[in-house]
């Protein structure tokens, strides 16, 4: 179960995709009429999956509730483990913790390392776009300036996303640093001489930034943004608080509408 503050639509879309990211698993498909737990299901067969990366027992994932020396409570936080979800409480089922959504077509965690939510911190590096005279570019019909963020494709799913990964509490501030500086830095293949620790500035250092893909991603660029970016499950909602925050262009339909076009 993910514990993504996202749409509950775009998050149970995203909980039905098959084969399940990064592997060959197809899960049982939940047809659009059987969305929600309220809906009888008495043949439902979901498939079992955890991957074996999580289930190798690294330092960030849960070991299996099976397990006779492991032992949790959900909907609160236990031990140094955040295990409330943001969005309200969700329900237990023969010892597991159900998606909020609905019938997802697959049980086990998947790629995910806890049992419950997974809390996730995702730093948005952005710039203003620029033309060769160093001069910010305006979008054409919203006449507001364009906005870009470092975005990286995972090797796992191959979709665009932001840096990021589950974190614990009180570990935000330095996931967010590390992982910006492994995933889209590539820090962990450079001398500490070489690599540049990412920080806030309204200067010309993200201007300068010299990205390169490390080992999670596949891929890293700077990216217009817009609202017909097409990125990994609600993505796509940070950034448009984004250029909210900072009046940028984000739809050419709705400058249209208020224009009156």
């Amino acid at each position: 179960m993910s514990g993504s503050n996202g749409s509950k639509e775009n998050s149970y879309n995203k909980a039905r995709t098959f084969p399940y990211p990064g592997s060959k698993v197809e899960r049982s498909q939940v047809p659009n009429e059987k969305v929600g737990w309220l809906v009888e299901w008495q043949d439902y067969d979901p498939v079992e999956y955890t991957a074996l990366s999580v289930l190798a027992g690294p330092r960030w994932a849960d070991p299996q509730i099976s397990e006779s020396n492991f032992s949790l409570k959900f909907n609160e936080k236990y031990g140094h483990i955040e295990r409330k979800r943001q969005n309200g409480l969700y329900e237990i089922e023969n010892g597991r913790p159900r998606n909020p959504a609905g019938w997802t077509g697959l049980v086990g965690r998947g790629l995910l390392g806890r049992w419950g939510p997974n809390h996730a911190a995702h730093p948005i590096i952005t710039r203003w776009k620029r033309d060769c005279s160093g001069n910010k570019i305006t979008h054409p019909v919203s006449g507001k300036h364009i906005l870009q963020f470092v975005a990286i494709k995972r090797n796992v799913c191959g979709e665009w996303a932001i840096p990021g990964m589950m974190v614990d509490p009180g570990e935000i501030s330095a996931t967010l640093k590390r992982e910006f500086s492994e995933e889209a830095l590539n820090c962990l293949q450079k001398s500490s001489a070489q690599t540049l620790q990412p920080r806030t500035s309204r200067g010309e250092i993200m201007d300068n930034l010299t990205l390169e893909a490390g080992d999670d991603a596949g891929k890293v660029k700077w990216v217009d943004i817009s609202d017909k970016l097409k990125i990994e499950a609600n993505h796509s909602q940070f950034i448009k608080l984004v250029t909210e925050t900072g009046a940028a262009h984000w739809s050419e339909d709705s400058e249209a509408d208020c224009r009156g076009v």
